[in-house]
């Protein structure tokens, strides 16, 4: 991991070297204020100010030079991030930057280098802060967000339940938090949706509950669920290749729901924290669960399998059955759960699904505060009858094809109790292409929203 804090330096007068933030609107004003070979030097650039643009200043001396970066009028965490790239080793000094653009500035100097065989070093670039204090809250959204972005392109190969369940015990034993592993029969017996999904993987595969605990007993118990499927075949309904090529990222909500309690514990939020994750592989052998099976659900409920492929939703609604017994003040999931969700908002903008419109609203205005979008879909409870089953008390695919995200989060609501406020991020957890500081790759999309969130309502 990424070594974030060193990154970041209080600015002491040290010699560094200065970057302006320039907007197109200012850069007239700006550039009038500097000296000619700065200007000849913004001129010679064709610099306009536009987001992303970049300029070198020369100085007085030999080896002495700024730099001017074009923002946009509202600035945002990726605002730095571009230029890092541009910048060598050393030491920069940003006047009146706003403190989350230097998430960008952090981000944008990690990558993962595990499976590169002759891996150049990331050259350092420091930024000085007249802010540390601020800081430390930027490092821990830089380590939480790079903790997401690894586990999701660690290959299954090498990130299965045993895997997951070890990261996990990582982050637990940072926080002295205790974490218990549930398989095997008593895995059959309490949870048999998230055994009977996990059956068909090899035997050092085997499916598991992983649960974690942190915090006072007294104070407001927080339940947070991650769907940890660590690769999807489909099942016997079984995906074509071009379906199977990103599904090593198909445990990207357990990513999302162990930084989050990442950021919960280090930031010693005054909660009771519950965090669960069913890790398993959907695989295919002779033991595997069977389109028509009937699976006895945690919570007593019948359901019929319509499609092994939608295998997401069965873990998730053992662990919420769990997760509801301790009464909590709040349950959050995360789960790569539809290709619906994509195909109506793309891969930037996770589906929000909730039953309490403070909380929806409350993650709304976060992600917002934030630049961590979200969009609320509705439960909309008429399309309830599309998980009607004729043997069984439910099905777990809905009939059509339609509203297949709406479906899925209706199905998940069947084990919330509905006086238990609950909201249902249905994320991609995958950036498609590149942007400044945003490798194309594993993505923490929804996170920044959810802990702003908890850290306004419960700090």
């Amino acid at each position: 991991m990424t070594d974030f804090a060193s990154l970041i330096q209080p600015d002491r007068g040290q010699p560094a070297h200065l970057i302006h933030l320039v907007t197109a609107r200012g850069l007239e004003d700006w550039a009038s204020s500097r000296p000619e070979r700065e200007r000849a030097a913004v001129a010679a650039a064709l610099f306009r100010g536009k987001a992303g643009e970049f300029a070198l200043l020369p100085g007085n001396q030999p080896g002495e030079w700024d730099a001017a970066l074009g923002v946009p009028q509202a600035t945002g965490p990726w605002d730095l991030a571009g230029a890092v790239a541009r910048l060598p080793a050393g030491s920069y000094r940003v006047p009146d930057a706003a403190p989350e653009t230097a998430l960008g500035w952090l981000l944008a100097q990690h990558r993962l280098d595990r499976y590169r065989s002759n891996a150049d070093p990331v050259p350092p670039r420091i930024l000085l802060t007249s802010e540390p204090a601020r800081m430390d809250e930027v490092v821990a959204l830089a380590r939480a967000t790079a903790l997401v972005r690894d586990l999701v392109d660690t290959p299954a190969s090498d990130m299965g339940p045993a895997e997951l369940a070890a990261a996990v015990q990582a982050v637990g034993d940072a926080a002295h938090a205790p974490v218990r592993v549930t398989q095997g029969d008593a895995l059959t017996q309490d949870y048999p949706m998230i055994a009977a999904v996990g059956r068909a993987a090899a035997r050092h595969r085997a499916p598991r509950l992983i649960e974690l605990e942190w915090g006072e007993p007294g104070n407001p118990r927080i339940a947070i669920v991650g769907k940890g499927v660590c690769f999807d075949s489909g099942g016997l309904d079984i995906k074509p290749s071009s379906g199977m090529l990103l599904m090593k990222k198909d445990m990207g909500g357990a990513a999302h729901a162990l930084a989050l309690a990442q950021l919960i514990m280090s930031a010693r939020l005054p909660v009771s924290l519950h965090l669960l994750i069913p890790a398993v592989e959907n695989a295919v052998s002779a033991d595997a669960f069977r389109p028509g099976d009937v699976l006895r659900s945690r919570e007593g409920l019948n359901v019929e399998i319509g499609n092994t492929d939608a295998e997401g939703r069965l873990v998730l609604a053992d662990a919420l059955t769990r997760a509801a017994e301790d009464d909590p003040a709040l349950i959050l999931d995360f789960a790569t759960l539809t290709g619906a969700a994509r195909v109506a908002l793309g891969p930037d903008l996770p589906a929000l699904f909730s039953n309490d419109d403070r909380l929806a609203a409350d993650l709304i205005e976060a992600g917002a505060t934030v630049s961590d979008p979200l969009w609320r879909m509705p439960l909309w409870s008429g399309y309830a009858d599309m998980l009607k089953s004729g043997i069984a008390d439910i099905n777990n695919a809905g009939e059509g094809g339609l509203a297949g995200a709406i479906t899925a989060a209706l199905f998940l609501e069947r084990f919330v109790p509905a006086a238990t406020p609950w909201a249902h991020f249905d994320t991609f957890a995958w950036r498609p292409s590149a942007k400044p500081g945003r490798p194309k790759g594993g993505e923490a999309l929804g996170l920044r929203a959810a802990w702003q969130m908890l850290r306004t309502r419960f700090r």
